[in-house]
């Protein structure tokens, strides 16, 4: 691929903030997006912004007692969009951005902050209820469903005498029908375990050897094809989700992809062969995977194992001296990323040239 072919990544527009954010998201089907934090006072923040004209427009600034630690969109409909949050005191809370003074759901989910969340079953993604994952200090990944007040569906907690690590990142996959769903979540110690909440058991675990600072499947709503891991060491690996052998679990590819942790992975809406990392560094690189020839084979006892691929860099950037601690594409327009970072900015990125990979 020549230069000139090569997709680009464009900082549209930066703006920068009087407090640190930790995670933004777009709004689905607008030019508008959130972002979430805390002022240096100790409370919280959400933020709603819209493109306009080449510039955000501050549209809605909702100040709460808890920093915000993320949020997602993933199990509310296209017409009422509520936001779901966690925040440091270890609360979920869903939000109607029209009317914020209170939240529309509230329960005091964990003992300690909320590192992570996601959400599947809304927005027309993923077959089945609407339900949000938690994953917390404390050890503990609480799956949600939003109708259903004060009790989880699903409790993910450490065995008795089993010690407990601190969850750092959650992801939803293969809700490819009403009664399939998974859990994986990645912990500090470079554990990932993967949860079928169809059968409430553990379906795979693994240890990559640093902590795992973000997951997330290709795609939420098909049956489970390729789960990318990112950690503290520079390093993400790409697991083959589609075979699953008895002892060597999935085939996967691991790529030192910064010089520093791996903060985020987000793979491009529009095409699941495409994602990008954000780095400790302020770099952000774009890959694309390329399957093998056969993507499985047996084994010398005839068992099927799965073959990875591997994965390529199609272009990298650095934008800040400090950590891109949050990344979303915009699930409407091919190509559209806003991402934060600790510098206290946040940046608008067109990514060109991508319909042609």
């Amino acid at each position: 691929m020549s230069a000139f072919e090569k997709p680009q990544i464009i900082a549209h527009i930066q703006k920068g903030f009087n407090y640190t954010v930790f995670d933004c998201k777009w709004v689905p089907c607008s030019a508008k997006f959130v972002t979430m934090g805390n002022f240096a006072r100790g409370t919280g923040v959400i933020q709603l912004y819209e493109i306009q004209h080449g510039d955000l427009k501050l549209l809605r600034e909702i100040e709460k007692a808890k920093p915000i630690k993320c949020g997602t969109f993933g199990a509310t409909s296209l017409q009422q969009r509520y936001l779901a949050t966690g925040d440091f005191g270890g609360n979920l809370h869903i939000w109607n951005l029209e009317a914020p003074e209170m939240p529309i759901y509230s329960v005091k989910g964990h003992k300690e902050i909320i590192n992570a969340i996601d959400g599947v079953g809304g927005l027309g993604i993923g077959e089945g209820a609407p339900e949000i994952v938690t994953g917390s200090r404390d050890g503990t990944v609480k799956v949600w469903d939003p109708r259903q007040k004060d009790d989880p569906v699903a409790n993910m907690e450490p065995v008795q005498g089993e010690n407990k690590r601190d969850c750092w990142t959650v992801a939803f996959g293969n809700a490819y029908n009403q009664e399939e769903r998974v859990v994986c979540a990645g912990y500090d110690n470079g554990d990932i375990k993967l949860f079928d909440l169809r059968n409430m058991a553990l379906r795979w675990e693994t240890n990559i050897k640093n902590g795992v600072c973000s997951l997330e499947f290709d795609r939420k709503d098909i049956s489970m094809n390729k789960l990318v891991a990112t950690s503290l060491e520079g390093k993400f690996h790409v697991f083959d989700m589609r075979t699953q052998h008895p002892t060597k679990g999935f085939a996967s590819v691991s790529e030192k992809a910064h010089k520093s942790t791996v903060w985020q992975v987000r793979h491009l809406p529009q095409n699941r062969e495409l994602f990008l990392t954000a780095g400790g560094a302020g770099g952000l690189h774009l890959w694309k995977y390329e399957y093998p020839i056969q993507r499985s084979k047996k084994d010398s006892e005839g068992i099927e194992m799965g073959v990875a691929g591997s994965v390529s860099l199609l272009q990298n950037v650095t934008l800040s001296t400090q950590p891109i601690s949050s990344l979303d594409w915009s699930p409407d327009k091919r190509g559209l990323c806003v991402c934060s970072s600790f510098d206290q900015t946040v940046r608008v990125l067109i990514v060109t040239k991508l319909h042609k990979i």
